[in-house]
């Protein structure tokens, strides 16, 4: 039995060390120097029918601190139904509309953004914001002074806007400080492409042009994330700007949130992680061999079920032979890295008492991820509006 629970302890372990690494290297860097503010932006805001938010989107764009001639917010109302266009036209934004029921979708839509954008050179790089976020002013800021530096791709820190209006949204505060601040800062101390978030994102003119965008699986910054990793250029990490994005507390609209989200990365897992860690192995690149890693390890979720279930049972082993096996204590050290890596998410994502007290959920939220991982969608994706109130 030993044997057994110390094999089967051993991904779980790898996992979790892996996540306890990025937690010890996630303390927040210096800010960096200041840009020349010369940087001509266009924004970018994918929509699709989403007429009840995007005007404060919008706002929130013209409202960031940088000179307004040098900064463009365009809003793609892409197959939309609704208001959306006249909105965003309304609220102060440059208003593309496109039609095409055919190739549908947040990936089709930037596309067709980013093809504009490099045909007008109006611009020296592109910034995505997602159409129900608000940002901080100095978001342009922090893109422009690393791509000033040789940076073809910056990712801001991507955190939850709405975090007290429903238990499921706190949760979601602390998962998302978990994957994209630890996470992220572990990785940019490594000097590692910290992946796209879909949300704030900044991307050059000179990379857009060389590594075109043909994302457009379920998960289609991930997907351009790794194109980026295996052309040579790593994703910076801005973690003094911030994009909050609403979530939803409804349990059937998180359940197509986690769908998309958790099935998308399984798939792009199936169909990248193997050539991404040969190809690692064959030039020495730890940015693909970290990409590779950050794909195969499971959510968080799954990885702390599971290892509190193999310490149960190592447990139960040992006190049965009266003695202390080396399984339980491969188990119940995933189990204290894993505790400790959810403690650091919970100190950067300022949601106080109240979210560790959303924890005591956990059991019925797992037992509710289990059911979703066994019909999680692949294949291209199409637009599915979260609802949200």
């Amino acid at each position: 039995m030993n044997p057994v629970l110390l094999l089967a302890a051993l991904p779980v372990l790898a996992a979790a060390s892996y996540l306890f690494l990025l937690t010890l290297l996630s303390r927040r860097p210096a800010r960096p120097l200041p840009s020349s503010r010369a940087l001509r932006v266009d924004v970018v805001v994918p929509a699709h029918d989403e007429e009840a938010g995007v005007a404060d989107t919008v706002r929130s764009l013209l409202a960031l601190d940088w000179p307004a001639e040098r900064r463009r917010v365009i809003v793609v109302a892409d197959n939309c139904t609704d208001a959306t266009a006249a909105r965003a036209r309304d609220a102060g934004a440059v208003v593309w509309e496109r039609r095409d029921t055919q190739r549908r979708g947040k990936g089709f839509a930037l596309s067709f953004a980013y093809e504009r954008c490099l045909a007008e050179q109006r611009s020296d790089a592109v910034v995505v914001v997602d159409a129900d976020t608000v940002v901080s002013p100095n978001l342009l800021e922090a893109f422009a002074t690393r791509l000033e530096r040789g940076a073809g791709a910056v990712q801001a820190a991507y955190g939850v806007r709405n975090p007290d209006e429903h238990w499921r949204t706190r949760l979601m505060t602390l998962a998302f400080a978990l994957f994209h601040d630890v996470r992220s800062l572990g990785r940019e101390r490594l000097h590692l492409s910290c992946g796209l978030r879909g949300n704030g994102m900044c991307f050059s003119a000179r990379v857009l042009r060389e590594i075109p965008h043909d994302a457009f699986s379920v998960v289609e910054d991930v997907e351009y994330g790794l194109r980026l990793g295996e052309a040579g250029v790593r994703v910076h990490f801005a973690p003094e700007a911030r994009v909050l994005g609403a979530m939803t507390g409804a349990t059937t609209a998180s359940a197509t949130q986690r769908r998309r989200w958790e099935g998308g990365r399984r798939m792009l897992a199936r169909r990248h992680a193997g050539r991404l860690i040969r190809r690692g192995l064959a030039g020495r690149d730890p940015v693909l061999l970290e990409l590779a890693a950050d794909l195969l390890v499971p959510p968080l979720a799954r990885l702390g079920a599971a290892a509190l279930a193999g310490t149960a049972l190592a447990a139960a082993a040992s006190v049965a032979d009266g003695r202390a096996y080396a399984a339980l204590w491969a188990w119940a050290t995933a189990v204290a890295m894993l505790i400790a890596h959810v403690m650091r998410g919970w100190q950067l994502s300022g949601i106080g008492w109240s979210g560790l007290g959303a924890l005591a959920r956990s059991p019925g939220y797992l037992a509710w991820k289990a059911a979703l991982a066994l019909r999680a969608p692949e294949g291209r994706q199409e637009w599915i509006r979260t609802a949200r109130n």
